[in-house]
Formats: structure tokens, C-alpha cells, sequence
């Protein structure tokens, strides 16, 4: 059975790349052919811009990058922004200020990059309990010495802000008295994180409008992911693939399930089913 598929978009860490965080050859392979067959592939991804590997933003073929959980659809070779839905200057305060009260790198991204509080910055390794994820915080944030200082002094509407946890009781407490704040979408990645955006902000939401853009129906869009803040993503498109990787919420909202980011899981179902 070929399903007609026009966009594929992917997850980035647990998903498109292994646990090494590389493109697997054969996975490589599969989605040349896919763009070679006129169809779009675009990463789908909590990262901001400025976090994505080289060999994705260079991979032939991708031509856009849907960021920060969907804050921004970006244009990967000249940093031009298509869209963009981003949270207020005063609730990011908000959130950072409830962050503080607790044993959290803290993060915030403003155009494509992320930047962190120094102080927990240099002790990543506490809060990242994958040492390739801490490898790729260290290589892709940049330290400052106050994050909610830097909040206030730029003044601008951030794509994301981001608390990695040391203690789950703690973030769980975090999580609950997020409830408060208005106008904002949360969600997490991570078994230790928490991941806010603007209200109406999700991966399945940006991917919509990507298709919309381009006049391809959202019946013809396939969505890969297996963390929670993939959910929506695998919800709305026309085509949800959970890995079988993911969490059991993912699983729940998918319409099939894929090998896992180390078996090329991705480049299995296009293979099967795509092309």
C-alpha cells in the first residue's frame, strides 16, 4: 500500500537522528529519494535554528526548518524567517521568575539561538541525563551571567523558554503553577523538561500552515516524532508515525509505528509506504 505523502515532517533528537545525533547512510539514502520525487522534507523540531546540525541544514532538499516546537518556520540557508509566533516579553519573565525558584538550567531563545544562565550552564551534566544531549547544549547555548536580567534588557518576544530539571518533584511543582499563566503552550521533550511557547504554538499547528503556504492538503502531510511535545504534530498531520522509541502518549495519537531512531526507523516507513 503507497500512502500519497507531499511533506515529510521529521523530529530531530530520538527521531530523524540515531543516539549518536547523526543521520544514519541509509536514512540518507531514503530521503534523497524522497526529495529527489518533489517531495518537501523539513525538520520538525524543539531546537532553535542556530541548534541544528550541520549535516540537516545542509542535507539537500531541506529548504525550511520548523523551530522552537513551531514558534518560527525558518528558511535554513539564509536565516530568513517565514513565520513566526512568539511569547511576550512580560510572560517570559513570568515563566522565567517561576523557573528561578528551583534547580533548573534555564534557557531562553530569541532568533534562532539559546542562551543560558552561566552559573548552570557549567555544570550541564547535572541536569542532561543523556551525555550526547549535554554535549549538544555545551556546543549549541550561549552562557550570559543573569538569564532573567537578559529577558528584561532586550526587551523582545522570545521563540521559547526552557527548564531542564534536576529533581522531578520539583518540575512537576513548576509544571502545576504554569497553570496560572496566560497565553502560553506547554509541553516537554525530555523526561526532565519543560518546554513553554506562545498560546496556539505546536509543531502540528506550524506544519499546517507550512502545508497551507504551499497549497498541499493536510491529508498529504506526514509527521514523525516520538517525544510529548511531538504529539500535536502527529495529531494534525495526515500522517502520524510514532517510533518505536516513543513515549506511550506519542504511540496513543499515532496512526503507525515505526522501528526506533537507531534502526532507521524513519527511512523504514517512507521506504514501505512512501515512495
Amino acid at each position: 500500500m503507497r500512502i500519497k505523502c507531499r511533506i515529510i515532517g521529521f523530529d530531530l533528537d530520538g527521531t530523524l537522528l540515531n543516539s549518536e545525533k547523526h543521520i544514519a547512510e541509509h536514512t540518507r539514502e531514503v530521503l534523497t529519494r524522497a526529495v529527489e520525487q518533489g517531495i518537501w522534507i523539513l525538520p520538525v523540531t524543539g531546537r532553535p535554528l542556530g541548534g541544528l546540525p550541520k549535516e540537516v541544514v545542509e542535507f539537500p532538499g531541506v529548504q525550511y526548518a520548523i523551530t522552537a516546537n513551531g514558534a518560527r518556520i525558518m528558511e535554513t540557508q539564509t536565516g530568513g524567517c517565514l513565520y513566526e509566533r512568539l511569547v511576550p516579553v512580560k510572560t517570559a519573565e513570568q515563566i522565567m521568575e517561576i523557573f528561578s525558584d528551583y534547580d533548573a538550567l534555564r534557557e531562553v531563545y530569541y532568533g534562532g539561538k539559546g542562551y543560558a544562565e552561566a552559573e548552570e550552564f557549567s555544570r550541564v551534566g547535572e541536569y542532561m541525563r543523556s551525555p550526547q544531549m549535554a554535549a549538544y547544549v555545551r556546543a549549541t547555548r550561549t552562557p550570559v551571567p543573569d538569564i532573567l536580567q537578559l529577558i528584561r534588557e532586550k526587551g523582545q518576544d522570545t521563540d521559547k523558554v526552557q527548564g531542564v530539571f534536576k529533581i522531578d518533584e520539583e518540575r512537576t511543582e513548576a509544571r502545576k503553577r504554569l497553570e496560572a499563566v496566560e497565553g502560553i503552550e506547554v509541553t516537554g521533550a525530555l523526561s526532565n523538561n519543560i518546554e513553554v511557547n506562545a498560546a496556539g504554538v505546536d509543531k502540528g499547528n506550524a506544519i499546517l500552515w507550512f502545508a497551507d503556504h504551499l497549497g498541499i492538503p493536510h491529508e498529504e502531510v506526514a509527521g514523525f516524532g516520538d517525544g510529548n511535545n511531538d504529539i500535536q504534530l502527529l495529531k494534525k498531520a495526515g500522517i502520524g508515525v510514532a517510533m518505536a522509541n516513543a513515549t506511550d502518549q506519542v504511540k496513543a495519537v499515532s496512526d503507525y509505528i515505526t522501528g526506533t531512531n537507531d534502526e532507521d526507523g524513519v527511512a523504514t516507513f517512507i521506504e514501505k509506504y512512501i515512495l
